[in-house]
């Protein structure tokens, strides 16, 4: 007890002394002068000459300006004079155009929505995910649905149940997934898929029959019918009938449930067929501004319609890239609504967020830990106004507990450990970040303008604009990555020879969809048909200013989720008048080495054979080491066993020890200054021994020389200029692992 109370007397004197010290300092007026005339800054032209001299007659242009896919090339480094002339001297967030934000105080009162997704095939079993998400610190209910859903077929009728998502048909259904949700505390995400109006009538029955007021329900349940129409190339009914129904739901929404939003404008579309991000951000905007007219045609007015439209953007590789495309779209944004007459409240975008799958892969899965959390960052610091952080092992199944763990850990480690609930905008000031700002905003709005030239997206998608503009982008993402000027760890680079693939977590389709029927015959049987099809033919004759409610009726009655799409498509002009397009088809930049390493482990598996490489290593180690681990890591890319050595000494001694590996191909390996003497002796002996074999040259040879080394017997180079996808490819044909 005494020592107790001396150490009490002891952290109370400390007290008093540091509170003493801060009293003193408080009150200190006069300061010592540090002088700083030894420092001189150095100017922009003194740095690039320092860089000169680093490169050592490497071209500065070429090794210091970063081009990029969006036709903007980073400066190798920024200055207070790029940016003198960009921000209002008074510019902050919450005003103006909301480049800085569209709230005041950023995240600091309300921080960003950490909306995990929630995708278990069973009703029941993803009310209980949800539950759980929130429990360990998501703040959003965000629930995927299943492909049939999204395409209002009853799960009976379904080719597979629980596609991507969690599989809604009937009331019961509903009942089931939203069964003891806090609805008042948390926000409620549901993507519809092309229309809102069959999930709208039954969120709404369901809340009602459990006597949750509908008018505290706060989120987003929206629909993207032209970002569907771009995924499929088809939708179930026309766009004029589809905007009819968005019309009917954001009318009703604003006068029942004013906190909710029917409209999600995806850029998914765009982003999972390789867009760059001006082109994302461009044509997403375009899509919402086609929304924009259609609601205003049918009587809404501008801040009405604007308010009911949130956005969904994907936040890709270019850690820098991204913060500038969420800078740039809010007063993109602003602008327009301003143009069609919005306030200034309706001017504020709602964006939510979430990793673009495109950069995501199946080889190396944990990699994409990596690039999740640099992409939430970027997304934060652009002010997001929610997030969804995709597990890692999202391109291979639905994510278990570990995956969906990390994935919402992540978020609440940047909210509660790193801190970024503030400041307020933090990349404010940022030279780097204010210059790409500009100039990706510019970009935007060009590109953004010549939509509008040519009619709207709609039009542009008809005479197949967008889909030619980001195909050409993709096809540049694939020929950077085949070179491997793009580094995709794990897949083009680095790969992990050892690495077993993680389990798919297969789902028993037949018996989920035995259990989908089972429990939808269960509930039906209770239902009064009449009644049922009393409610349907009410729902079917309905004027316009009862068509929500007397869908939820319906619903109510008992109607299922495709019989409602069936009234939906009899509707006059709904089906007939549908179009098709050129769709844009989803894919992800790693694609092509992956299915170049799966017909290698096939192969492997099927025959116990593999591409066999010698490395022919000329002299001492450090002679051949940095040109044969090059050369290794080149080759394993395509999973093929190499042959490691520690050299030769003499050519003779290599070609027997090649021939006696029986390779099907070889690398000669060793430094530039020698092969002008090796090559023209070593390649047509190993041609000589291992007739059938390829010959490569480790290191890219010089003009003069190239002609005389292929003279020789070699075949191709492995370098950092090299092709390594093609080359790859080649040997697997060689091989006969592929025709």
């Amino acid at each position: 007890m005494k020592d107790d109370a001396k150490n009490q007397d002891k952290t109370s004197s400390s007290n008093l002394d540091l509170q003493a010290i801060l009293n003193k300092a408080d009150q200190q007026t006069d300061f010592p002068k540090v002088p700083l005339d030894e420092f001189v800054p150095p100017t922009y032209a003194e740095w690039k000459e320092a860089c000169i001299a680093l490169l050592k007659g490497a071209p500065f242009d070429k090794k210091m300006y970063t081009k990029t896919y969006e036709g903007i090339t980073f400066e190798p480094m920024y200055t207070r004079v790029m940016t003198e002339d960009i921000l209002p001297k008074k510019s902050f967030p919450g005003m103006d155009d909301f480049m800085r934000g569209a709230r005041v105080n950023g995240y600091i009162k309300s921080p960003w929505g950490i909306a995990q997704a929630c995708d278990e095939t069973i009703p029941q079993e993803n009310n209980e995910l949800l539950k759980h998400e929130v429990d360990r610190g998501s703040t959003i209910y965000n629930i995927k649905l299943d492909r049939a859903t999204l395409q209002n077929k009853d799960a009976q009728y379904a080719a597979k149940v629980g596609e991507g998502g969690c599989s809604v048909s009937t009331l019961e259904d509903m009942h089931q997934l939203l069964n003891g949700l806090d609805l008042d505390k948390y926000n409620l995400y549901i993507y519809t898929g092309a229309s809102a109006l069959p999930i709208l009538s039954m969120v709404v029955a369901a809340l009602r029959a459990s006597g949750h007021p509908v008018k505290n329900v706060r989120g987003i349940i929206g629909a993207d019918p032209i970002g569907e129409l771009i995924s499929n190339g088809k939708n179930y009914a026309s766009l004029e009938a589809l905007y009819d129904e968005m019309y009917e739901c954001a009318i009703w929404a604003k006068k029942n449930a004013p906190k909710l939003r029917t409209i999600m404008v995806r850029s998914d579309a765009f982003s999972r067929g390789g867009a760059n991000d001006v082109q994302e951000i461009a044509y997403t905007v375009s899509m919402a501004v086609s929304y924009l007219r259609a609601l205003l045609e049918r009587g809404m007015t501008i801040d009405e319609a604007a308010t009911q439209i949130s956005f969904t953007f994907s936040m890709g590789a270019n850690f820098f890239m991204q913060i500038a495309k969420l800078r740039a779209v809010r007063p993109i944004w602003a602008r327009i609504v301003k143009a069609f007459g919005g306030n200034a409240e309706s001017q504020k975008m709602y964006i939510h967020a979430r990793p673009a799958l495109f950069f995501k892969t199946v080889y190396d899965p944990y990699v994409n830990m990596l690039r999740n959390t640099t992409e939430i960052f970027s997304g934060v610091v652009g002010g997001v106004d929610s997030y969804e952080n995709a597990p890692f092992d999202e391109p291979i199944r639905k994510g278990d507990e570990f995956s969906r763990r990390i994935a919402r850990n992540v978020q609440i480690i940047l909210q509660e450990e790193f801190g970024l609930l503030q400041p307020i905008d933090p990349a404010g000031g940022s030279w780097a970040v204010e210059s790409l700002t500009k100039e990706i905003k510019e970009k935007i709005w060009a590109e953004f303008q010549l939509i509008e030239a040519k009619g709207g997206l709609m039009a542009a998608l008809r005479e197949e604009y967008p889909q030619k503009q980001i195909d050409e982008i993709l096809q540049a993402r694939f020929k950077n990555a085949e070179f491997r000027k793009d580094r995709i760890v794990g897949n083009n680079m680095y790969p992990n020879t050892t690495e077993k693939l993680i389990d798919k977590r297969a789902e028993d389709v037949d018996a989920l969809k035995k259990q989908r029927m089972n429990d939808i015959g269960d509930y039906l049987s209770d239902i009064d048909e009449i009644f049922k099809q009393e409610c349907l033919e009410t729902f079917r004759t309905s004027s316009k200013e009862k068509f929500v409610d007397n869908a939820i009726e319906a619903v109510k009655a008992g109607n299922s989720l495709a019989e409602l799409r069936k009234v939906l498509c009899q509707q006059e002009g709904a089906v007939s008048a549908s179009e098709g397009i050129a769709p844009i088809l989803p894919h992800r930049w790693s694609e092509r080495y992956e299915a170049l390493r799966n017909i290698t482990e096939n192969y492997k598996k099927n025959t116990g054979k593999n591409v066999r490489i010698f490395l022919a290593n000329m002299g001492p180690i450090p002679q051949h080491k940095a040109r044969a681990e090059f050369s290794t890591s080149f080759l394993q890319v395509g999973d093929f066993d190499v042959m490691p050595n520690d050299g030769f000494k003499s050519i003779d001694e290599a070609v027997a020890a090649a021939k006696e590996s029986n390779a099907d191909a070889v690398v000669i390996c060793s430094t530039d200054k020698t092969y002008p003497e090796i090559v023209p002796e070593l390649a047509p002996k190993l041609k000589q021994v291992l007739p059938a074999a390829t010959v490569f040259l480790a290191g890219a040879a010089p003009k003069d020389l190239e002609g005389t080394y292929r003279e020789a017997g070699v075949d191709d180079f492995i370098s950092v200029r090299a092709n390594c996808y093609k080359i790859l490819q080649s040997l697997q044909k060689k091989k006969g692992m592929i025709d």
